[in-house]
């Protein structure tokens, strides 16, 4: 197990990190039985395989299934006796957690109410990165962010972060915190995956100009990555896409890169979810990447990625085979090419 740097910070996290999306459900809710339902007994057996395996990063948020995710994670670790300062916990807010106008969003009120209720339910005094769930258009960004600030210096909170921003969004934050002097974001927790590489256009560069660290979820496409799935094949019943179809793919590009993924892994013998995530962990940009599993047999699968190191020429195969299409003003500087470059200036 490698250990990244989160952002520009001391603090270091293991490049695997346990998702706890998986964590809790309800046997007789539909669309989320192919995402959880996981006894407490089965929580504490994949939190001591991956803790074990040199993981010390786990991610949750107060939202997945209605706090039982954070109430299991708090309870694994106390079952397991695990030290609090050898656990890097993250969690999340500002989804909608009741029926009121303020159980959701990004306010300092809700924020002071949610974070309160997360370590009640974590069982712990501090959480390590604290992020924004989703965008508040509503709340102005100033308030979230001096919230946040607040909570840092009260020592309820060591870091914080956003998920599923914009760019311009994650830039204004990031040039407000300065000239306000708040404690800054210090990562972005954001969708990518080999088919979906949307990021690569506006946030990669500005996470990599800002060192800011980038927190994959969902590195197989919500389970279509998995090797599962394929043109022509029936969902299986007991996935996550049989009862969740989420996060959106365009298949038409996916099953080629799929195609591409299965042939390596036959030749190296390991499986196509290994194969891809291995191509997002080799990426310079990539903090750490999120795994959710439902036992540890696919947990196991999913921690041996570490150890794969793809041939550069299989990367490159990979990477043609999955190219997103460039968008305006991709294309055109892609066009004009540029014509500075850091070598001594030649007329």
């Amino acid at each position: 197990m490698k250990y990244k740097q989160m952002g520009s910070t001391g603090l270091f996290v293991s490049e695997i990190c346990l998702g706890a999306m998986t964590f809790g459900g309800d046997p007789d809710t539909q669309a989320f039985r192919g995402m959880g339902y996981m006894t407490q007994d089965q929580v504490d057996a994949v939190v001591a395989r991956a803790l074990g395996a040199g993981v010390n990063f786990i991610d949750t948020a107060d939202t997945y299934f209605q706090g039982q995710s954070e109430r299991m994670v708090g309870q694994a670790l106390r079952n397991l006796g695990r030290s609090r300062k050898d656990v890097v916990i993250s969690t999340k807010t500002s989804g909608i957690v009741g029926h009121g106008p303020n159980d959701r969003g990004a306010s300092r009120g809700h924020i002071m109410d949610a974070v309160k209720l997360s370590l009640e339910r974590l069982q712990t005094d501090y959480i390590d990165l604290y992020q924004i769930h989703q965008t508040d258009s509503v709340t102005p960004l100033d308030e979230t962010l001096r919230a946040l600030d607040d909570l840092r210096a009260q020592g309820l909170i060591r870091y914080f972060g956003a998920s599923n921003w914009h760019a311009w969004r994650i830039a204004m934050a990031l040039g407000t915190s300065e000239a306000k002097n708040y404690g800054r974001l210090e990562t972005i927790q954001a969708y990518y995956s080999i088919a979906g590489r949307d990021i690569e256009r506006e946030i990669v560069p500005l996470l990599e100009a800002q060192k800011l660290g980038l927190l994959v979820w969902s590195p197989l496409a919500g389970g279509l990555l998995s090797g599962k799935f394929g043109p022509g094949t029936q969902t299986p019943e007991d996935s996550r896409r049989a009862s969740f179809d989420f996060p959106p793919v365009n298949t038409d590009r996916a099953w080629p890169i799929v195609a591409a993924m299965r042939e390596i892994g036959d030749a190296r013998g390991v499986s196509v979810a290994r194969v891809a995530l291995a191509w997002v962990l080799a990426k310079r940009y990539v903090m750490s990447v999120i795994i959710g599993a439902k036992n540890t047999d696919q947990l196991n699968d999913n921690l041996a990625a570490v150890d794969l190191a793809l041939l550069p020429e299989e990367t490159q195969r990979l990477d043609k085979v999955s190219a997103p299409e460039l968008e305006y003003p991709g294309w055109m500087l892609a066009f004009l090419g540029d014509s500075r470059v850091p070598m001594p200036f030649e007329p």
